[in-house]
């Protein structure tokens, strides 16, 4: 019988409170529970062995029990993936960029509140972001350059899980709707094998408040992904990480969908949650 891994990263006395409750609401959500393991050296972990089913509602159903917590549910046992297809914008980095640009612009707010929305699948993200860059007209390149310097920082553990990524061999693809000004840059510092982003048009220095075409959206984003994955002849597992609705269509696409501390748009479609440590928790869901 095909089994499935439920790895959790949680509070020690909250594992050991609510154990049987978990057990319980996966039986009830069809999932024979088998085994459960505990580490004497790692309290604050826990695996789950259950029947085959469905990786991401065992994930939410763990989430649902367990509160913040960090999840990974795959079939077997977890495999380091071969091909690791990221976001960048409050997944590889804390930031949103554009919000950070659009201070320089001296229209944050109004631009945050459109990202937000658009994180959340509200709106259109071609056109929403169209309409973002319009707010920006006018801000320099040196504007540019301060922002990524003082602003723009990875996210905790984001080169933790980049060195063992690469340690294990595994492709790397940073793949965000933001823009190459940043995402070039964070690539190289982190050691991404590829990156592809959004172009912003620049005139005389400044920028125009057009974004070049075509687009990398949703849609661009699993593509990506699909033509990544094609040249790696089934080598090992697909794991691709995002927070918000540009990211959903990827994480679908994926063996590992991982949603970071994300909107329930993209935690509907993980069955790798991180909902409390940083991104070196992924290191050890997996390890």
């Amino acid at each position: 019988m095909a089994l499935l891994t439920a790895r959790v990263l949680a509070e020690p006395d909250l594992l050991r409170a609510r154990a049987a409750e978990v057990e319980a609401a996966l039986c009830r959500g069809g999932f024979a529970h088998v085994a459960a393991e505990e580490r004497p050296q790692a309290p604050d972990r826990r695996d789950w062995r259950l029947a085959d089913g469905d990786t991401r509602a065992a994930a939410r159903i763990l989430a649902d029990v367990l509160g913040p917590c960090d999840v990974l549910v795959t079939k077997d046992t977890p495999q380091a993936p071969a091909l690791f297809v990221s976001d960048m914008d409050s997944t590889i980095i804390a930031q949103e960029c554009i919000d950070e640009l659009a201070d320089y612009a001296g229209v944050r707010d109004a631009v945050a509140r459109v990202t937000e929305r658009a994180m959340r699948g509200e709106l259109d993200f071609a056109a929403s972001l169209r309409g973002r860059v319009a707010l920006l007209r006018g801000v320099t390149e040196e504007e540019i350059a301060a922002c990524l310097r003082d602003r723009i920082v990875p996210h905790a553990g984001a080169r933790d899980l980049l060195r063992w990524l690469r340690s294990e061999g595994c492709r790397t693809v940073l793949v965000t709707g933001g823009f190459t000004h940043f995402a070039a840059v964070i690539a190289d510092a982190l050691g991404f094998d590829r990156v592809e982003a959004n172009r912003l048009e620049m005139a005389e220095g400044r920028l125009t408040g057009r974004v070049l075409d075509p687009i990398l959206d949703a849609q661009g984003k699993a593509a990506i992904l699909d033509e990544e994955r094609g040249r790696l002849a089934g080598q090992g597992p697909v794991l691709a990480l995002g927070d918000g609705a540009n990211d959903v269509a990827m994480l679908a696409r994926a063996d590992i969908g991982g949603a970071y501390h994300g909107k329930p748009v993209a935690q509907e479609q993980a069955s790798l949650l991180v909902n409390r440590g940083d991104l070196a928790s992924i290191v050890r869901l997996f390890a």
